[in-house]
């Protein structure tokens, strides 16, 4: 069931009611009623599978508590790990490592044919594992307790909103919300309901309306060539960001309507002036999580320069893994991590330009780099990737005939660039200025005058906009 569709508009209505009719003993088993329901949409069978990690890490948590050395602790802890990380590496990993061990072995002797599994990914699979992996770590460490009503625990782990894409949750933060009894909020409703249509707009008026065009290049590069290819890696940029931060909206804003706040996922991430500062605004819950769970448990800036630089660009490399079983995502994630070395020689400590030049260059050359990385994030092969950097500046030397014939490759119009171009105008100003205040906050205390043409005039645009795009996936559910 996905968020931009006709029976979500039925599903979150129905419980959203009953959620608040209902007394406080039955909305937990109202929440985990509905979250299974919703994951069932997709494929019924993989309610199991949740069901089995749930069962997995809530027992690993609980005999953790209980062993009575470290060593017991320990050996709970791995055992649970690897019964999580196994499911999510045969699901997501096994036929990437198959074949590239085929690969190694084909350079030194004939290369042997790779077995390969036909099993579908579980939407999601990647995010709750995560979230009930650092459950069990954070209950080893004693940052948290077991929790032992397994209903409780297991409406944590499958909170509809978030369940399929994040944000990842901490049990510290989910867990007592779920728990508490609490009254009807009008205004966090009223944001939250705000905040769902912001992540609308994003996912169905921007998103999926240029992934029209670049999706088109990514499928088949080698159709394009000049404009049409540099054009399609900015589309990217754009898209990729508001079909996931306008996710991460949805989630939160559902959430909200729900009386349970989550964790903050984007923080206008293009207006970055570093790539540590962009990592501390894109996927937040991500970053932190490897942060939390791997960057500070290799030792993290405790052990020396060298070490600390080796253990900045394993930590990217494995979120670049994290992302997807293909050598496009390791190149993408080691880019970044290489990036993030660099910086750390260079501006060893975080650093704010006081000349207002400086301070944009910065920021131009850190949207640039993460701009051009998405290349390889997008394309279904290196050698892909590889085809759009090549060939994105060809014909260049005359600058207008590149761009007009570069449009004309990708299809678009006058009226569809004007819709866009004001989309993503109104994307800006509201980035631009949510860098240093809360943009739906402000326009909900503004004059009514104001506040209402506000409303309307967004309406109708989404309205208008909505017939020209075509409902998809969101691009984090394959992940």
């Amino acid at each position: 069931m996905l968020f931009n569709s006709i029976e979500y508009a039925i599903f979150l209505p129905a419980v959203f009611f009953l959620y608040w009719i209902l007394p406080h003993k039955y909305r937990w088993p109202l929440l985990l009623a509905a979250s299974y329901f919703f994951y069932m949409c997709w494929k019924p069978v993989y309610a199991l599978l949740i069901l089995a990690t749930t069962l997995v890490s809530y027992t690993a948590a609980i005999l953790i508590e209980k062993a009575g050395t470290k060593a017991r602790k320990r050996l709970v802890l791995a055992a649970g790990a690897a019964v999580s990380l196994g499911v999510l590496f045969l699901y997501k990993y096994f036929n990437f490592a198959s074949r590239a061990l085929c690969d190694f072995i084909g350079l030194f002797t004939a290369r042997p044919q790779p077995l390969t599994l036909k099993l579908l990914l579980p939407v999601g699979i990647s995010f709750y594992t995560f979230q009930t992996l650092g459950y069990i770590i954070d209950v080893y460490r004693k940052d948290a307790k077991a929790e032992r009503h397994f209903g409780i625990y297991a409406t944590f782990v499958s909170f509809f909103p978030q369940l399929v894409a994040g944000p990842i949750e901490r049990s510290a933060n989910l867990i007592p919300q779920i728990r508490e009894e609490r009254k009807f909020d009008s205004e966090l409703a009223s944001y939250g309901l705000k905040q769902l249509l912001w992540g609308f707009f994003k996912k169905v008026v921007i998103a999926d309306r240029i992934a029209l065009y670049a999706a088109r290049v990514f499928e088949n590069p080698e159709g394009f060539k000049g404009f049409s290819l540099l054009a399609a890696v900015f589309l990217f940029t754009v898209q990729i960001y508001c079909d996931f931060s306008g996710y991460s909206d949805m989630a939160i804003g559902t959430a909200k309507l729900l009386g349970i706040k989550l964790t903050t996922n984007f923080k206008s991430p293009y207006f970055a002036g570093s790539l540590r500062d962009f990592w501390g605004r894109w996927h937040i819950s991500l970053s932190t999580w490897f942060k939390d769970y791997v960057y500070i448990p290799l030792g993290g800036n405790r052990k020396g320069k060298p070490r600390q630089l080796l253990n900045l660009f394993v930590t990217f490399l494995l979120s670049g893994l994290w992302h997807g079983a293909d050598w496009t995502f390791l190149v993408w994630g080691g880019a970044h991590g290489a990036g993030r070395v660099f910086e750390e020689i260079v501006f060893p400590k975080k650093r704010e330009f006081q000349n207002k030049v400086l301070k944009v260059l910065r920021g131009v050359l850190v949207f640039l780099f993460c701009s051009f990385l998405w290349i390889f994030f997008a394309s279904k092969s290196i050698g892909d990737s590889f085809y759009v950097i090549g060939h994105m500046f060809e014909g260049i030397s005359a600058p207008l005939g590149y761009i007009k014939s570069g449009l004309g490759a990708l299809g678009f119009d006058l009226r569809s660039l004007a819709v866009l171009a004001l989309a993503t105008v109104i994307l800006i100003l509201f980035d631009a200025f949510s860098v240093k205040r809360d943009v739906i906050g402000g326009i909900a205390k503004a004059k009514p005058g104001v506040r209402w043409a506000v409303y309307i005039l967004f309406t109708v645009f989404v309205i208008l906009c909505i017939p020209a795009a075509h409902g998809t996936e969101f691009i984090y559910f394959s992940f």
